[in-house]
């Protein structure tokens, strides 16, 4: 029998779980790898979904200016995708940012799909800071970033 899904804050003991998840998607080429040094040190940042006493879902709201905070790290083990999981982790994530005070929540993504339904929609990324280019230096597909920004502006 399947424990129910808790979406909680993570602890230090969680952090490698989360890197496991993310970094699964990284091999693929569809995220990018997040060294566990960094899962430290964004660690607040972060929600992580457990099921069965293991991390199943991770994702990160990271305010990167006044009114801009960006949904990163967003991973699901392969068969919870579908499920509501993601969705739930997004909506928390922008209660979070409207609690921040926080005006627009961008994801540079490959789901578009899955950002459009959440209410996101498609922009040109030069509409983004300078600021939030720092970790592309560190992506395979850098320069020729093929990301799509999906940004949704709060109520």
């Amino acid at each position: 029998m399947q424990n129910k899904a808790i979406i909680r804050k993570p602890t230090v003991k969680d952090v490698p779980g989360i890197a496991e998840l993310i970094n699964n998607y990284a091999q693929t080429g569809i995220m990018l790898p997040r060294p566990i040094s960094q899962l430290y040190d964004n660690l607040r940042d972060y929600h992580v979904i457990q099921m069965d006493g293991k991390i199943v879902g991770c994702g990160a709201l990271h305010v990167t200016w006044s009114d801009l905070a960006e949904i990163r790290g967003l991973a699901l083990k392969e068969d919870l995708k579908g499920k509501g999981y993601g969705r739930k982790l997004v909506e928390k994530f922008l209660i979070e940012a409207k609690e921040l005070g926080v005006k627009k929540v961008f994801a540079l993504t490959y789901q578009t799909e899955f950002f459009k339904i959440m209410g996101f929609v498609e922009i040109n990324k030069s509409e983004l800071p300078q600021k939030i280019w720092n970790e592309c230096i560190n992506c395979i597909h850098f320069p020729d970033c093929n990301e799509v920004a999906m940004m949704r502006e709060l109520d």
